[in-house]
């Protein structure tokens, strides 16, 4: 009798270690499918940067016959537009482009504000209120100050009208300090497919 019970007590212990050998089994392959993505994600997160890379390349390649070959080319031939036999047409036209740096910000603002061009400074005014103080939001124009809210003043302006304001003065022949708005005047080649 003695020696059944030890038996069971035997068998018992060999199937819950098959269990645990199961067990380990499943996580270990678990371990591996893991494993496996992880290798894939990296493949695809290099190919990713490989691709980004060559289209940052191709960009650059694009810029080059664009803003220099090709109206070079045409320039040569004394062309600035050109049809093709398929409709489509290749067009030459100068290319602005204009930003303010920060450490010339105020300047650039004064030369905007003295030559009757300060309409174009965009003024914000931006207050931030903590999480259910809706009221005080709705209330900041009258309030604002009066309630403690130190407001945070932005000016800027829109890089689009910018440039367009770049280009209008330039080509009226009209004063544009290059070095305040860091102009750059280059040319870019547009292609027209018939439609």
């Amino acid at each position: 009798l003695l020696r059944l019970m030890f038996t069971e007590q035997e068998q018992r212990m060999t199937i819950d270690f098959e269990k645990d050998q199961e067990q380990v089994i499943d996580k270990t392959e678990n371990i591996n499918k893991l494993a496996d993505k992880i290798k894939e994600m990296q493949a695809v997160q290099s190919a990713i940067e490989s691709d980004e890379q060559q289209i940052k390349n191709k960009k650059k390649h694009l810029e080059h016959l664009s803003g220099e070959v090709i109206p070079t080319m045409l320039s040569e031939m004394g062309l600035s537009f050109l049809k093709l036999a398929d409709g489509s047409s290749v067009e030459v036209k100068t290319n602005y482009s204009a930003t303010i740096t920060q450490a010339k910000k105020e300047q650039a603002f004064n030369w905007l504000r003295q030559n009757g061009l300060g309409d174009i400074i965009k003024n914000e005014i931006v207050v931030s209120f903590g999480r259910s103080e809706d009221d005080k939001a709705a209330a900041y124009a009258e309030l604002a100050k009066g309630q403690g809210h130190q407001p945070t003043q932005k000016l800027k302006v829109e890089p689009m009208t910018l440039k367009a304001l770049v280009r209008e003065r330039l080509e009226g022949g009209k004063e544009m300090p290059t070095e305040l708005f860091n102009i750059f005047v280059g040319n870019k080649t547009t292609i027209k497919r018939k439609q």
